[in-house]
């Protein structure tokens, strides 16, 4: 496969992840106003299964927070971003399955769509300082109830397209996770040459000879 496939899935679900959140939460730019919803605000999308249900949170996916420490939250999320993006650059070098690399785009692609609004919004909507912004989830689905001991989950937690593709990815990961190479030969070793470049090395090594 060609190398920018990947490059196209990220970008792809970064721009979708955004479009729709600055839907949900509105903006005004380049004169451009749009209202968006009020916090806490719902409708349905398929009866009550699906609903629209706009909440903020300052911590990790699904509204987990992440304590007092949200700016280390930010740097961890940045340099992880980075480590994805260099295993996926490294994996079409050696040519993992198609699979693997799927699983770490959507996974790369999730992780840049909410660290945009941890490290963005703050300052975009004027409500906090850059990397203190609160992350848009919006997508309110109802599952069978959930009884664990005194805990009850009656709907799965709002969250939104980049905790998705996390989850996805992650799941993916898990079920093709045998094709992956371990992390040392990603991480540490140079790709493999092409065997066109094996024998063109052969050949003017014989060449000197």
């Amino acid at each position: 496969m060609k190398r920018w496939w990947t490059a196209a899935v990220v970008l792809g679900i970064v721009l979708l992840d955004q479009a729709t959140k600055l839907a949900v939460k509105g903006f005004s730019l380049f004169g451009i106003e749009h209202p968006g919803m009020r916090i806490g605000e719902s409708f349905p999308l398929i009866g009550d299964a699906v609903r629209i249900t706009f909440v903020e949170n300052p911590g990790m996916a699904f509204g987990i927070e992440f304590g007092a420490a949200k700016i280390a939250l930010s740097f961890f999320s940045i340099v992880a971003a980075i480590v994805l993006a260099v295993l996926l650059r490294r994996m079409h070098q050696q040519r993992v399955a198609w699979q693997i690399q799927l699983a770490i785009a959507l996974i790369l692609a999730g992780a840049i769509g909410n660290l945009i609004d941890r490290v963005f919004y703050g300052v975009f909507y004027g409500e906090a300082p850059l990397f203190y912004g609160r992350v848009v989830d919006f997508l309110d689905v109802d599952i069978p109830d959930i009884h664990l001991g005194s805990f009850v989950l009656q709907r799965w937690w709002v969250f939104n397209i980049a905790d998705a593709a996390v989850s996805c990815g992650l799941i993916l990961l898990v079920v093709v996770g045998h094709h992956m190479p371990p992390l040392r030969q990603l991480l540490v070793r140079k790709p493999s040459a092409h065997p066109s470049e094996v024998r063109n090395a052969a050949s003017e090594e014989h060449s000197t000879l």
